[in-house]
Order: structure tokens, then sequence, then C-alpha cells
């Protein structure tokens, strides 16, 4: 099931290209595992992915197959095409030292996805006040539409579950596998990406 694929370890993170036509797939290996994704325009990386613009046009928080996902200029950045879960969120931002201090009352917290996106596009000029929100790959998350609360639950991906999104400009791509217990059940596994090139 991992031939082909590049492996992101437990609680780290990667950047890489993605070019207009080209496709990525992130691959859920063990299962209940989330992913943090975000990318920026290539040609201008003032431009980045908007949760916001993109649940606006799409009128639900539920984002699955058919989406497109737009940046914070209204243009799309890449579209949804497969996913073997349609549970995702894009309301939560990366976890990070202060989530791990602040929720889980850590002394010692690990850096979480925002640190191991911060790190990964350093190399790109990326810095971290210029980190938005994920698009949270396989991550569950409820809200109760009458007090509005979020919980947090076991993602619904099964080991060998993956979305497929087709970049619509060239794209610098930051993905993660997740570092927060509660995001992953508790449990801290690889996720696997392809970059599939354009048909």
């Amino acid at each position: 099931m991992t031939d082909n694929l590049t492996i992101i370890p437990p609680r780290s993170g990667v950047s890489f290209l993605l070019k207009k036509g080209q496709r990525l797939k992130v691959v859920d290996i063990e299962g209940e595992q989330v992913s943090d994704f975000v990318c920026y325009n290539l040609d201008d990386k003032a431009e980045y992915l908007s949760s916001g613009r993109t649940i606006d046009y799409a009128e639900t928080i539920l984002l699955t197959k058919g989406h497109p996902f737009y940046s914070n200029r209204s243009n799309v950045m890449f579209d949804l095409v497969e996913d073997t879960v349609g549970r995702h969120d894009f309301l939560l931002t990366p976890c990070s030292a202060d989530t791990f201090r602040i929720i889980y009352g850590h002394t010692q917290p690990h850096r979480g996805c925002f640190g191991n996106l911060c790190a990964a596009l350093e190399q790109y000029g990326i810095g971290p006040d210029a980190i938005p929100i994920s698009f949270n790959i396989f991550m569950h998350v409820t809200v109760d539409g009458d007090t509005g609360r979020v919980a947090v639950l076991p993602p619904k991906s099964k080991a060998g579950d993956y979305v497929i999104l087709e970049a619509k400009m060239d794209l610098l791509v930051g993905l993660t596998a997740c570092s927060a217990e509660m995001s992953n059940n508790y449990a801290f596994k690889p996720i696997g990406y392809q970059i599939l090139d354009a048909k």
C-alpha cells in the first residue's frame, strides 16, 4: 500500500512544489491520522489558502469531493477530486506548542503542526505569521448547532483511505502528520503522499 508513497514520519512535516495540473494524493497509512495541509501561490506567496473564503463560497463546513478551495484573493487554488472519507476539518488552526500548553497543560510542549510547518516552509521565505488555518485532512470536528461548541472526535479514516487534490495554479505546499493527541485518537502515525503528473 505504501509503494510509490513518500512517508511523513509521525509528528513531523514537509514542504514541496505542486505544479498546475498535477494531483496530490494524501494517504492515511494506518488509519485515524490527521494531515494538516497549507498552500501558497508559488509565484506570489502573499496569496494563500483561505478557510473563510472557501467555506463562504461552498456554503458548508463539510468540504469533500467536488469542492474548489479558494485563496485569500478568491482564486481557486485546487479542487478536491477524490475523497474516500468525506469528513475533514477547515475550522481549526494547526496545533502548536501553545495548543499543548493551553489545552493539554504540557510544560514542555511539542512544537506541533504549526512549528513543523514553519520549519518546512522557512526555506521558501514563509514566516510564522504567514501560516494560515490549515485544511485538516481526515480530521473529525463537530459543531453543536445550538451552543456552537466544537468537539474533536477520532478521525473516520481507515488504513488506506485517501484524498486527491488537483492544483489549479503552481503551488508551494506544506503537509504534516499531525501532532495533537485528540485529533488522532491518541496515537501518532505516519502520513503518505504522492504527486501524480497531469493527465
